[in-house]
């Protein structure tokens, strides 16, 4: 018997009607995902007053890590901007650094924020802690050559989506472990944090097509765990496994009430308050997985787009 479900926003399910949504996710799928063209970035970039430029940085084994910056054109400004430091989505087995790229462009064209996304590798080539292992050395990167890069070292927001909401969340982690560098804020969008899959909506949002449904996220969790036992996960690849989450940066987090990662982003945000953090939690009703990036004009999108930027402006200037 199918376990009842928070629906869909009305106006997201006749959109998602006419879109062909995948069954499952198995290895021939997921290579012809891989196969599409990347998201056209230099059409977003059209008609913005911006400055783009590719990096590499070499991961722990030497592997070079591409990171793309998006800084706002124009010299001579009177105060430094911050910096978004952007993980993209894909379930940890796809997807690259535009994947997405339009939100946090959206902030720089509000805040003058320089934006660089990071091309951490994939699930299963790359296994275990590799994939937040690529995002800090990119996030020390950017603190190391803030001089260069005119931006503030002391306002920089790590941000992501899905898969890339659940790598901030570890990058958090382990800044905070390792002591450096500082993080002004986490933004976690629709954060992929548990890979125990135990959670009532987990339970809900099983079986037929989906944008991503239970079975989705068990393929890219086995795909990045290559075979690791429960008890040997690192909690920085599976934040939710986390004893403490103390002495992290302010959050925003924020899902859609008829997804998957429901529970576990509201788990997560309650365990920041109860170890005296600070975290905002927005859960958007009938919202699904990627709902605000795949349909941004609908309303619950807007409302879902304008709400994190409203947090962001209070963040950066201070005012919270």
């Amino acid at each position: 018997m199918t376990q009842a479900r928070p629906d869909i926003d009305p106006e997201l399910r006749a959109l998602l009607a006419d879109m062909a949504l995948p069954s499952e996710l198995r290895p021939e799928v997921l290579a012809h995902i891989r196969g599409l063209p990347s998201t056209p970035v230099d059409a977003l970039l059209e008609g913005r007053a911006v400055e783009r430029r590719e990096v590499t940085v070499l991961s722990g084994d030497g592997t070079r890590i591409p990171l793309s910056v998006f800084s706002p054109a124009g010299a001579g400004r009177p105060t430094k901007p911050p910096c978004v430091y952007w993980m993209h989505g894909g379930g940890m087995v796809m997807g690259d650094r535009f994947s997405q790229i339009d939100i946090p462009l959206e902030w720089l064209d509000e805040f003058g924020a320089a934006v660089i996304s990071v091309d951490y590798r994939l699930a299963p080539e790359a296994t275990g802690t590799t994939l937040v292992d690529d995002c800090y050395r990119g996030l020390l990167w950017i603190v190391e050559h803030a001089e260069d890069l005119g931006v503030d070292p002391t306002r920089v927001v790590i941000a992501g989506a899905s898969a890339g909401g659940g790598l901030a969340a570890g990058v958090a982690l382990m800044a905070r472990d390792l002591g450096t560098p500082p993080i002004a804020a986490q933004m976690l969008i629709c954060p992929m944090l548990d890979h125990r899959n135990i959670t009532t909506s987990s339970r809900q949002y099983s079986g037929g097509p989906g944008v991503w449904t239970r079975e989705m996220n068990e393929f890219g969790w086995r795909s990045v765990l290559g075979g690791l036992a429960d008890e040997d996960v690192p909690a920085y690849l599976s934040p939710a496994l986390a004893d403490d989450l103390s002495r992290l940066p302010t959050t925003y987090i924020d899902a859609g009430s008829a997804e998957v990662f429901r529970d576990e982003d509201v788990g997560y945000a309650t365990r920041i308050w109860e170890a005296g953090g600070q975290a905002e939690l927005h859960v958007w009703a009938g919202g699904f997985h990627g709902f605000d990036a795949l349909y941004p004009q609908v309303r619950v999108s807007e409302a879902a787009r304008r709400t994190r930027k409203d947090w962001l402006a209070r963040v950066l200037t201070g005012r919270r």
